[in-house]
């Protein structure tokens, strides 16, 4: 960070709690300079008790204070209200920066009806815990080369809870999906995993525990090895041996093949909202 920045949020849910968690946390930018509203005073003192912020319920009052970066972590159904209510209150020396899926960069334009540095990310919830990976797409007046130092300040706001993918926008969807949605269907493999265990006789939260732990490794190594994942698969199935055995089961369930699925499906609906 160059330079003194500030910023606001409209939203107090928990990605905004990682957001504002890593960016303290790394000392990027200080809670007395980061303003935050939200609905519900029980999140917004949390957050004020946790890293300092200023809070209030005035979504206006935080977009005029936002200064050099305003978050919208609001969701898609309440993304026009917010608009309607700050579209005046925004400077145009701000970045203004939607976590909202489904709400295009052009959408943004026409909802404030005037230029505004935009950006459009989608951080996922590793993110919680320092381990995201945010897909980034700019609009066209905050991709210009005046702007360039504001924006690779916002990339390393968004580095401190994880990495950061910068894309074109047509790629944003896709993105959000299988580093987003999947985390779901990656729960639901856990759980199917650890139900396994039990049935061979493990305690159910030791299941969870070797479950859990082999999923965050595997994303690890993948991620430093950069090694294509069907080699990382045959590195652990030995010739006759039990891995290849599960491996077969998961083929014959068409398992490769729900993951395509859920993933087209998903980036379709999100295409939609």
């Amino acid at each position: 960070m160059k330079k003194k920045r500030t910023a606001g949020f409209i939203g107090a849910g928990n990605m905004a709690s990682a957001i504002i968690g890593g960016i303290v946390k790394n000392g990027l930018i200080a809670g007395s300079d980061i303003y935050v509203s939200n609905p519900s005073m029980p999140k917004l003192e949390k957050l004020s008790s946790a890293y300092g912020v200023k809070v209030t319920t005035d979504n206006r009052d935080v977009a005029g204070k936002a200064g050099d970066f305003l978050f919208l972590c609001v969701k898609p159904q309440f993304m026009q209200d917010v608009i309607d209510e700050i579209r005046d209150a925004v400077s145009e020396e701000t970045l203004v920066i939607s976590i909202a899926a489904g709400k295009s960069l052009d959408y943004f334009e026409e909802g404030f009806d005037r230029p505004l540095k935009l950006m459009r990310i989608m951080p996922n919830t590793p993110a919680l815990v320092g381990e995201g990976c945010t897909a980034v797409t700019l609009g066209r007046l905050a991709a210009r080369p005046e702007n360039a130092e504001q924006i690779e300040d916002a990339l390393e706001l968004i580095r401190s809870f994880g990495e950061a993918v910068v894309m074109p926008e047509r790629l944003i969807d896709v993105a959000g999906q299988i580093g987003g949605a999947s985390i779901a269907w990656l729960y639901l493999a856990m759980e199917g995993m650890a139900d396994g265990a039990v049935a061979e006789g493990m305690p159910r939260d030791m299941a969870y525990k070797f479950a859990a732990a082999a999923m965050a490794g595997t994303g690890r190594l993948a991620l430093e090895t950069g090694d294509h994942p069907g080699v990382l698969k045959d590195m652990v199935t030995s010739p006759g041996g039990t891995t290849i055995q599960g491996v077969r089961v998961l083929e014959e369930r068409a398992v490769r093949g729900a993951f395509m699925d859920a993933v087209i499906e998903s980036a379709e609906r999100a295409k939609k909202m």
